[in-house]
Protein backbone atom coordinates (compact mmCIF):
# COMPACT_ATOMS: atom_id res chain seq x y z
CA UNK A 1 0.00 0.00 0.00
CA UNK A 2 0.99 3.68 -0.66
CA UNK A 3 1.97 5.88 2.01
CA UNK A 4 -0.89 5.07 5.43
CA UNK A 5 -0.36 9.23 5.69
CA UNK A 6 -2.24 9.46 2.36
CA UNK A 7 -5.32 7.67 3.72
CA UNK A 8 -6.08 9.58 6.90
CA UNK A 9 -9.43 11.40 6.71
CA UNK A 10 -9.44 14.85 4.57
CA UNK A 11 -12.48 16.19 7.06
CA UNK A 12 -14.76 15.34 9.56
CA UNK A 13 -17.16 13.25 7.24
CA UNK A 14 -14.66 11.24 5.62
CA UNK A 15 -16.10 7.93 6.51
CA UNK A 16 -14.50 6.28 3.32
CA UNK A 17 -11.09 6.87 4.85
CA UNK A 18 -11.91 5.80 8.17
CA UNK A 19 -13.06 2.36 5.91
CA UNK A 20 -9.86 1.94 4.49
CA UNK A 21 -8.30 2.65 7.51
CA UNK A 22 -10.14 -0.61 9.02
CA UNK A 23 -8.16 -2.43 6.54
CA UNK A 24 -4.66 -1.79 7.07
CA UNK A 25 -2.52 -3.66 8.95
CA UNK A 26 -1.21 -3.23 12.49
CA UNK A 27 2.12 -1.69 11.50
CA UNK A 28 0.71 0.71 8.95
CA UNK A 29 -2.02 1.65 11.31
CA UNK A 30 0.37 2.24 14.39
CA UNK A 31 2.52 4.81 12.47
CA UNK A 32 -0.46 7.75 11.94
CA UNK A 33 -1.50 7.39 15.72
CA UNK A 34 -1.15 11.05 16.75
CA UNK A 35 -2.62 11.85 13.36
CA UNK A 36 -6.13 9.45 14.36
CA UNK A 37 -5.63 11.07 18.03
CA UNK A 38 -6.48 14.24 16.81
CA UNK A 39 -9.42 13.50 15.81
CA UNK A 40 -10.87 12.70 18.72
CA UNK A 41 -10.38 16.60 19.74
CA UNK A 42 -13.54 17.01 18.84
CA UNK A 43 -16.00 14.15 19.89
CA UNK A 44 -18.86 15.86 17.78
CA UNK A 45 -17.25 15.63 14.68
CA UNK A 46 -19.02 12.20 12.71
CA UNK A 47 -15.97 10.66 12.10
CA UNK A 48 -14.59 11.02 15.86
CA UNK A 49 -16.46 8.00 17.22
CA UNK A 50 -15.10 5.93 14.43
CA UNK A 51 -11.54 6.80 14.84
CA UNK A 52 -11.94 5.93 18.73
CA UNK A 53 -13.09 2.62 17.72
CA UNK A 54 -10.30 2.41 15.21
CA UNK A 55 -7.64 3.33 18.09
CA UNK A 56 -8.95 0.69 19.96
CA UNK A 57 -8.12 -1.99 17.63
CA UNK A 58 -4.51 -1.27 18.48
CA UNK A 59 -4.41 0.26 22.29
CA UNK A 60 -0.66 -0.44 22.99
CA UNK A 61 0.63 1.35 20.37
CA UNK A 62 -2.15 4.37 20.93
CA UNK A 63 -1.41 4.37 24.75
CA UNK A 64 1.67 6.54 24.80
CA UNK A 65 0.08 9.52 22.75
CA UNK A 66 -3.10 9.11 24.93
CA UNK A 67 -0.77 9.78 27.62
CA UNK A 68 0.61 12.70 26.17
CA UNK A 69 -2.21 14.22 25.91
CA UNK A 70 -3.57 13.69 29.64
CA UNK A 71 -0.04 15.46 30.10
CA UNK A 72 -1.10 18.54 27.76
CA UNK A 73 -3.53 21.70 27.82
CA UNK A 74 -5.88 20.60 25.75
CA UNK A 75 -9.11 19.65 28.50
CA UNK A 76 -11.42 19.21 26.08
CA UNK A 77 -9.22 16.61 24.56
CA UNK A 78 -8.23 14.79 27.36
CA UNK A 79 -12.13 14.55 28.32
CA UNK A 80 -12.75 13.01 25.18
CA UNK A 81 -9.21 10.91 25.16
CA UNK A 82 -10.73 8.97 28.59
CA UNK A 83 -14.48 9.26 27.82
CA UNK A 84 -14.14 7.92 23.97
CA UNK A 85 -10.54 5.64 24.33
CA UNK A 86 -9.52 5.30 28.15
CA UNK A 87 -12.66 3.95 29.74
CA UNK A 88 -12.90 0.83 27.14
CA UNK A 89 -9.30 -0.41 27.84
CA UNK A 90 -8.46 -3.52 29.68
CA UNK A 91 -8.26 -2.83 33.21
CA UNK A 92 -3.82 -3.55 32.67
CA UNK A 93 -3.79 -1.05 30.31
CA UNK A 94 -5.79 1.60 32.32
CA UNK A 95 -3.63 0.57 35.07
CA UNK A 96 -0.10 2.29 32.77
CA UNK A 97 -2.53 5.32 32.97
CA UNK A 98 -3.39 4.97 36.69
CA UNK A 99 -0.62 7.80 37.56
CA UNK A 100 -1.88 10.80 35.30
CA UNK A 101 -5.85 9.50 36.20
CA UNK A 102 -4.90 10.01 39.87
CA UNK A 103 -3.19 12.99 38.65
CA UNK A 104 -6.35 14.77 37.17
CA UNK A 105 -9.17 13.23 39.61
CA UNK A 106 -7.34 14.42 42.56
CA UNK A 107 -5.19 17.22 41.80
CA UNK A 108 -6.95 18.71 38.68
CA UNK A 109 -6.28 22.11 37.13
CA UNK A 110 -8.55 24.65 36.67
CA UNK A 111 -9.72 23.79 32.89
CA UNK A 112 -9.68 20.25 33.92
CA UNK A 113 -12.48 20.93 36.38
CA UNK A 114 -14.10 23.32 34.24
CA UNK A 115 -14.21 20.55 31.22
CA UNK A 116 -15.42 18.42 34.29
CA UNK A 117 -12.16 15.94 33.08
CA UNK A 118 -12.02 15.20 36.95
CA UNK A 119 -14.80 13.42 37.19
CA UNK A 120 -14.33 11.48 34.37
CA UNK A 121 -11.09 10.54 35.76
CA UNK A 122 -12.60 9.58 39.12
CA UNK A 123 -15.45 7.13 37.13
CA UNK A 124 -12.43 5.55 35.63
CA UNK A 125 -10.65 4.52 38.76
CA UNK A 126 -13.16 3.52 40.49
CA UNK A 127 -13.79 1.09 37.53
CA UNK A 128 -10.81 -0.01 37.93
CA UNK A 129 -10.88 -0.32 41.88
CA UNK A 130 -13.99 -2.40 41.77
Amino acid sequence: MSNSKDLLPKDKHDFESVYNLKRLDRDELTKIVPELLEWLQDINWPIANEVSKLLLTIPHEALPFVNNVLAGQDDLWKEWCLRYFVIDLPVDLKESLREQLERIAHRPTKGEELEEVHITAQEILEEMND
